[in-house]
Formats: structure tokens, sequence, C-alpha cells
């Protein structure tokens, strides 16, 4: 291999001399191909001095983990697809020491058939590494055939992470100097003839979000020595639901099968209850199975990061016995900055709070995330909603901006979205098309972003083009969908306690259209003419046209003699979901819609709205000058307090996630309505400072915007609410009263 001890010197011209080039493996076979693989890549190089900058690009047809002298310096790139493809830039320096020093990448790579592999990594035709900034020349490689990632499940895996794994002691410290490779391949240069066109260099993108953050945490084990021919299993707590990545240091025990149960809560026999009830409960969950080599020192480290609380360790040893050293954690995810605080004068407010913010960034890594355990896929429903949440406690749109490019690329020929997306398999419900546009509408809300708008206004009207053609001659959303499994498509709305036999469909929907998709629709027309208005687009008339033909048509089709709003035209079904959106879109009157939701909060026989929908439930109730009822449904997260969660469930009728981030609804509640503040033009151009009571005393706390920070702080008095309201005088200017409201606001 070159010698670098000149590379540090001419660093700034590292690019010219050094070209960035993809490595492949020389020993790449058919049965390979069919499978997952781990593959090993290997690079020794000799510096004089320890250099104060080392700058590399790098990147994997595959997934990456880069090490320094067998530090794990970062994993990557980034989730792209068959279009975008990113790198990352990373300074080695840290690591890097005088001397001999060894670059070594672990790169996962998944077969081209998508049901063989996590869904959401996209996969070429053999695993690549991407180099710019050393030398390609002289590295060695090797697959490790001991690792295969078999299903989590039969019906539905979308992860395909979990390990069943043969320590190789061949493998023994090949990430540290001093490690033999003679043995090992070498790498071969890539061809760029050989290479797709979203991998050639010149088309390689700059990643676009920061690196995930790391924690090092470590489980105090209660037992380390484990005789020979006998069986231990224990239980580990971390506290709470966590993504990290695991490390298991063992000594001896050759044979030895250690099994590493993953789980998010104790279950019971009926479903779940108290969730650390190790009592009556049992632990379910995903397992990680390793067979110690029984090296004196050895580290079983599994690829991807786990989800878990509980940790079950299970060992079975053969001959020999085994020396558990240790068992430690990375804890992992996107570096979010919470800058907003807020108090109320409910206690059980702020523990909503924090189980919210967990869930949140248990949410949040390369890509927003409907959950950590199941499925890691970034569903545009959930995301639109996980957006909201980190615009209130942040003000940070770096990974919202990758979600809106993610979803204006995963549409389809018909002008449907893939509803989870980067996704390598097809997965529409059509009306999560739809939260795409209020997706877009709300980064303007929030940044007044002209360009981003203009650039996803041509997937927006392809969404929109397809409801268009698919209309009943009553001028309603056609059936588009069904039953999850037996359509096409599926017409997701609620995991809502009457729906659950028809996988969150309105059971309208076996007869015919739903009202709820006409509704979406209404409400994706009305926010893209905003979002044309916003930029000159002539399309506007035309949305807001057609959106006012679509609202007489719900009127006219979908309204009982009651004046409520049905599941579906000439059906009998009610639920709150009509009403809530019946609300938000104009569809009904603010007098129609409160006289509704009045019905639909205390009738028997309605369909009741659940975590996921909460969100828009109490916008509808904020609306219609219902706020205080918002009370009843935070008992649904007070459950979640009682019965031990740490994050929020996914949902009340269908708990199987513990942690889903739509769930996440106090981090948007309590700053944007209980404080009230929130963009009332785009680009935060104008404020909404308008706190809303509800059932509590007092709020105070500061709200942090694109703008700046807001401190406001209310409370009841005998003679009304005592407002206080400071900020810079920047944003003073920008504040505006509600319903002609006048409040004192201090400049600071």
């Amino acid at each position: 291999m070159l010698n670098a001890n000149n590379m540090v010197e001419r660093r700034y011209t590292l690019e010219q001399e050094f070209r960035g080039k993809w490595i492949q493996t020389s020993c790449w076979t058919a049965e390979d191909a069919a499978q997952a693989r781990l593959v090993c890549f290997r690079g020794c190089h000799s510096l004089r001095t320890k250099p104060e900058s080392f700058p590399l690009r790098i990147t994997a047809a595959g997934r990456y983990k880069l090490y320094v002298n067998g530090a794990f310096v970062e994993c990557g790139p980034a989730k792209g697809d068959g279009n975008a493809w990113y790198y990352d830039a990373v300074d080695l320096a840290p690591w890097l020491h005088e001397g001999e020093n060894v670059i070594a990448v672990s790169l996962l790579a998944y077969p081209l058939d998508g049901e063989k592999g996590n869904h959401s990594l996209f996969r070429f035709d053999r695993p690549r590494l991407y180099l710019e900034g050393l030398t390609a020349e002289g590295w060695r490689c090797r697959i490790d055939r001991g690792v295969s990632f078999p299903p989590e499940e039969t019906r539905f895996a979308p992860l395909q992470v979990h390990e069943r794994a043969v320590g190789d002691l061949r493998l023994l410290d090949w990430k540290q100097p001093g490690f033999h490779d003679d043995e090992w391949d070498e790498a071969q240069l890539c061809p760029e003839a050989e290479l797709p066109a979203v991998l050639l260099p010149s088309r390689l993108q700059p990643r676009l979000i920061p690196f995930m953050e790391r924690r090092q945490r470590s489980f105090a084990l209660p037992i380390s020595q484990i005789p020979p021919h006998s069986e231990e299993s224990f239980v580990l707590d971390a506290g709470e639901e966590t993504c990290a990545f695991l490390t298991l240091e063992t000594s001896g025990g050759c044979g030895a099968v250690i099994e590493l149960l993953e789980s998010e809560a104790y279950a019971l026999p009926e479903g779940k209850g108290d969730r650390c009830d190790s009592v009556n409960g049992h632990l379910e969950g995903y397992t990680d199975v390793y067979t110690a080599a029984g090296a004196e020192q050895e580290v079983y480290e599994p690829f991807w990061f786990r989800t878990f609380r509980f940790l079950q360790v299970t060992i079975r040893t053969a001959e020999e016995p085994l020396s558990i050293r240790a068992l430690n954690y990375k804890e992992t995810g996107y570096p979010l900055e919470v800058k907003t605080t807020v108090e109320t004068s409910d206690p059980s407010l702020s523990a909503i709070w924090d189980i919210s913010l967990r869930t949140l960034r248990r949410c949040m890594h390369e890509t927003y995330m409907d959950c950590p355990f199941y499925e890691q896929l970034q569903y545009a429903m959930d995301t639109r909603s996980e957006i909201l949440y980190t615009y209130a406690v942040s003000a940070d749109d770096r990974l919202a901006r990758q979600a809106i490019d993610d979803f204006r690329r995963a549409q389809r020929p018909d002008g449907l979205l893939n509803c989870s997306y980067p996704n390598v398999n097809v997965n529409v419900i059509p009306g999560f098309s739809l939260y795409y546009i209020l997706m877009v509408h709300d980064h303007m809300m929030y940044f007044g972003d002209r360009e981003l708008v203009c650039r996803n206004l041509p997937a927006i009207a392809r969404v929109l083009d397809f409801f268009a053609a698919h209309r009943t001659a009553e001028g309603l959303v056609d059936k588009v969908g069904g039953v999850n499994g037996q359509a096409p498509f599926w017409s997701f709305i609620d995991w809502a306690e009457p729906w659950m036999s028809t996988e969150g469909m309105p059971t309208a929907g076996l007869q015919g259209p739903i009202t709820m998709e006409s509704l979406l629709l209404l409400l994706g027309l009305q926010k893209a003419a905003e979002l044309a208005a916003r930029v000159g687009d002539e399309r506007e008339h035309d949305y807001r046209r057609q959106a006012e033909m679509l609202k007489a048509a719900i009127r006219s089709h979908c309204m009982n003699a009651d004046g409520m709003l049905t599941d579906g035209p000439g059906c009998a079904e009610l639920s709150q979901h009509c009403q809530v959106f019946g609300v938000l879109s104009g569809v009904l009157t603010k007098e129609e819609g409160r006289r509704n939701l009045l019905r639909a909060l205390s009738e028997p026989g309605i369909t009741r709205c659940t975590v996921a929908m909460c969100f828009y439930l109490f916008r509808a109730l904020e609306e219609t000058g219902l706020y205080a009822y918002t009370d009843r449904y935070w008992e649904i997260w007070r459950r979640m307090l009682r019965n031990h969660c740490t994050t929020c469930v996914e949902g009340e009728y269908y708990p199987r996630s513990e942690c889903h981030a739509w769930g996440a609804l106090a981090l948007y509640e309590l700053p944007s309505a209980v404080l009230g503040v929130r963009p009332a033009a785009p680009g935060y151009e104008k404020i909404l400072v308008d706190p809303q009571q509800g059932a509590l005393r007092s709020a105070s706390g500061t709200v942090h915007t694109p703008k700046g920070d807001i401190f406001v702080s209310w409370h009841l008095e005998d003679d009304g609410v005592q407002t206080e309201i400071r900020c810079d005088e920047n944003v003073r200017k920008r504040i505006i009263a509600k319903s002609g409201e006048k409040r004192q606001i201090k400049s600071i």
C-alpha cells in the first residue's frame, strides 16, 4: 500500500491526487448475492507524525461502520435511494497516531430482492466501498460468512437486522494494528462503467443531516462466570426505552451460545398493562444469537443499533466456562437540541412532556421513524406530526427538509407516493400522499422557503391529479383503497377500536368510498392553493375552485339529517374523525363543528380518535372553543404513565409498539397551544401568541422559534387571565393579537 507519510503534508490536494474511487471484494459469489452479507475492508497507513487534520469522504453501496485503530468512528451513509446517494465527510485525525494506523470498514449488503433485507435500505448488485482522501490501492477484504440476518417475523419483516453470528478466531482483532491479513483477498478497483448511475462520483451528494450522536452506557451484570454445561439467564433494565449499539465482551467459553433478547416491555397473557410487571408478565421481542469462539478477549458487536428497555441474556455453555467481562451500549439518535421549555399547573403534563420528548428522540435517526423497534420506516402521516413536534421544541428543519425530499422522490407513475420512504418495496396508503402536502405547507409557515415550495409543487400537482382522476359521479374521492392485504392500496385512517377488524380503515370502506379520504383531499387542495399563492403559481385558483366543489359534495352526500358527517356517503356510521376534519377543512361552520364535536365527545357508538389522531382532534377543539375537553384526552397519556411506559405507545387498541412518535403530542401542544406561540404568516413573519387555558390554571415557558425566543407566562385570576410576553424587539414587532385582543408585551 502507498505509504501515507506525505499525504498529510499535502492534504489540501488529496482530491486532485486521489480521485474518489470505489473498491469491492474480488470473491463475491451468486450465493453471497442471494443473502445479507458482512464484508470486512482493511487498509494500513503509516504516518510520520500525528496530523492535525485528515479529511476523508466515504460512502458505501450498502451500510458501513468505520473504525480507526479499533475505535468506532462513524456509520452511514444517510439513507438514500436510486436517485440520491449520500457521502459522509469525516476527519480521521482524532483517531490517528504516529506510525502504523489501520482504517477498517465493516460493510453490510442486502440482496436485490426487496423482501430479503431491511426495507428502508436501497441496495445494489454487490457491496462496494467509496473512498476519497485515502488511496484505494492496497486494501484487503474478507467476507464474514459466519453472520446471517434472518427475518424477525414471517408475515412482515421490514428490519432484518438481528443476527445469528458465530465467532471466528481468524477475525479476532481485525480492526487493530498488528493483525495479519495476508490470507485476505485484495480489494478490487471498480471501473466507473460498472457502477449504477447514482453511484458515480460526480453524482454523489453531501450528507444533508448531522451525524447521529452517541453516549456511552453500561449495564451492571448480576453474574460474570458461567460454568461449563450450564444455563444462566438474567434480565437487565436500561430504565427507559433506548436505541443503542450493543457491545458484549467475553472470555473463554468456546461454543457457548449467548442469546440477547431485546424487549420494550413486559407483556401479560391478556395484553399489556404494567410494563414492568415481571411477576405476571413475560418479555417479548427480537433476539440476537452469538456463539463464542473461546478467545481470551472476545468482542461481539451487532452491526445495527438495537431498541430495548429490557435485555434478557441467556447463556448456554459447552465444554468450557464463559466469563462475561462487560455488556455496554452506546445510545444513538439524531442530535436534537431542545430549546423550548414549558411548565404548567398540571404536574402530569410535565411527565407527559418527558416521555413525549424521549419518544421523538427514539424516532429520529437518519430519517424520522414510525417506531424504532418493529419497522424503522418513515411514514408520511407519522412524519408530518413528528416534524411539527421538532419545529416546536427546536426550530430545527434539517431532518424535515430531507424527509420532504424523500417523499417527493417517492412518487409513483400514478401520482401517489409510497407512504413510507425510503422503501425498496411498494407500500401505498392513498391518504398519506396528502399528509405530504401538509408537510410542505408546514415548512412554508415556519421557514418561508420559496425554493422548497417551488421544488415540491410539481409533485403536489401530480398527487392532486391522481385524486382528480378517481372521483365518484358526485365528486367525492372514489374507493381507491381497502383493507390492508386485501386491496391494492390500504385506506388506513386510525387504529380506532371499531376499525381494528378492518386494519384501521373505517368500516364504511367495505361498501364504498370513505369520507375521510375526501376530507383529507380537501385539506390538501386548500394547503396546495396557499403554497401556489406563496410563489405566484397559477394553479392556486384551480385548487381553490376544486376545493369549493369538493366541500359542497361532502356536505351534500356525507351529511345526515342531524348535520353529522358520516363515515361514507349514505352510511350510518359516525366518527369523531369526520367531525374533526370537517372543522379543520371548513366543511362545517364553527357553530356546526361545535355542535357535532360535543355530540361526538359524549355519545356512545361514535368512533373515537386515538393517539395518532389526537393532534387533529385538539386542533378542532381549539377552533370551536372547546379546548377544555382536551384534559379528558390527556388521560390516554396519564394511563401510559401509570403503566410505567417511558415512551408513547402506538395506540390504545393496538399497543404493539411502545414507542410511536405520532404520540409525542405534548411537544406541540404545550408550546404552540397552551402557550399559544405559532406562525401566523409564512416564514414566521407574523407570530400569533394566543394561549389556550383549557383546564389549566397557569402555564409559562420559553418557545424557540426561527425568529427568536418568546417567553410566555399566564395565570388565571378572579378578573380574568393575566399574560406576560417577553421577547426581543425584532420578535415583538411580528406578534399579532387574535380577535382584537390586546396584550402588554415586553422587549428584552
